[in-house]
């Protein structure tokens, strides 16, 4: 099969934390529309439908990725939050992939030690069961950071459960939540990809500041918070219409 669209570059959109590649589902007409090659949203390693690892880094998440990419396409990677962190390991010089640019939307880059062990804490729960799909739904929509974003029973979040017994279960393995802190400036020196992070203006988890001195060029998006993407993905599409 002849592909027409090898010559331009696949936009490769990787989810945050407790999240799946479907929260990009929304974004399909828009795509068709205006982004001139193909694209893929797959889930991350203990996410979704993607197997889980036995233990969790970057490198380990990218490598996944890695895993099922076509190394003969060029990459625009437009990652949120954990997902823009994974792009910028993806793009890492020793990775060796055609990546073309890296746009990291809503990249938390402080994090205290209250946090991390907060985080660690979660990694060690044991998978909890819910009797209903709706006590489900709203857990997972909590812990991806959706809630009021999309309704427990849209499909964007059936992709985030997983049913057996008649209970229900989020699909993500606890066990991701110990991936860490990422090292933004060790990451940022291993790439010469250009990189874009981007924030909405009402993120509570990062700030202009923390972004700002990362040494790449910033962009803070009016009235979005941390899910801008599913805010508003025209504005956050915008992003990377300088790497189409």
């Amino acid at each position: 099969m002849v592909d027409g669209t090898r010559d331009r570059p696949l936009l490769l959109l990787l989810h945050g934390m407790g999240a799946t590649g479907e929260v990009w589902l929304p974004w399909a007409p828009l795509l068709e529309r205006d982004w001139p090659g193909r694209w893929l949203a797959p889930d991350l390693a203990g996410h979704g439908w993607s197997p889980g690892l036995l233990r969790y880094s970057f490198r380990g998440l990218a490598d996944q990725v890695a895993g099922g990419l076509d190394g003969r396409d060029r990459l625009v990677v437009l990652g949120h939050s954990l997902g823009g962190v994974v792009g910028l390991a993806l793009a890492a010089r020793t990775a060796g992939l055609p990546v073309a640019a890296v746009v990291g939307l809503g990249i938390k880059a402080v994090w205290s030690p209250a946090e991390l062990a907060r985080a660690g804490e979660l990694a060690q729960r044991p998978v909890t069961w819910f009797a209903t799909r709706d006590e489900a739904a709203r857990r997972y929509l909590r812990v991806a950071g959706l809630t009021g974003l999309f309704a427990p029973d849209h499909p964007v979040v059936d992709a985030g459960l997983r049913s057996a017994d008649g209970r229900w279960r989020l699909a993500m393995d606890p066990g991701a939540f110990a991936v860490g802190a990422p090292d933004l400036t060790a990451l940022l020196a291993a790439t010469d990809a250009p990189v874009l992070l981007a924030r909405g203006e009402d993120d509570p988890m990062v700030t202009d500041a923390q972004l700002g001195g990362l040494g790449v060029p910033v962009v803070t998006l009016p009235g979005l918070g941390h899910n801008a993407h599913v805010q508003d993905p025209a504005a956050v599409l915008a992003l990377v219409e300088a790497y189409r």
